[in-house]
């Protein structure tokens, strides 16, 4: 049986996020606009910084930050804004962001994971249109970026990732 587009799509997110350098968790992200892939992005250290694996150390983790608090403290830099600042403003018009994440000690898929506020505010400024996040192997959600814009919540104190 053929694989759906979607999946598809998540399939290629999800072997995106093997590059992930996290000790917690790994983010693959792909965006796609018209049917075709623009760019890719895993997380991990900035171009020529050390990446948590190398170094056996995470920060958030030694200080036991809590899952959607504190990113400013993280030395990597998420899936969706390595996928972002790998493409052009123009090719990201109406695409879709493709995402997918996994704890880094279980493998399994991280529950009721979606965008940070910080990548929140690229994806709307990027110009992409859909959100597409893998929770099980065949199970995702679409989430329209409009709601972001609708629903902003910076102004409610709600973060989440």
């Amino acid at each position: 049986m053929r694989t759906d587009k979607i999946n598809y799509y998540l399939d290629i997110a999800e072997t995106v996020l093997e590059r992930g350098t996290c000790l917690r968790r790994n983010y693959g992200a792909i965006i796609v606009n018209n049917d075709q892939i623009i760019s890719t992005g895993y997380v991990g250290a900035p171009r020529g910084r050390k990446n948590c694996i190398d170094m056996g150390v995470c920060v958030r983790e030694n200080l036991k930050i809590p899952r959607g608090e504190r990113y400013e403290l993280c030395r990597s830099v998420h899936a969706e804004q390595n996928a972002i600042i790998h493409a052009s403003r123009d090719s990201m018009i109406g695409a879709t962001l493709y995402l997918v994440g996994k704890d880094a000690q279980t493998g399994a898929y991280v529950e009721n994971a979606s965008a940070c506020s910080m990548c929140k505010r690229m994806i709307i400024n990027a110009g992409i249109e859909k959100v597409i996040i893998r929770n099980s192997k065949n199970r995702y959600t679409i989430v329209e970026v409009k709601e972001w814009v609708d629903n902003d919540e910076s102004l409610a104190g709600t973060f989440g990732y």
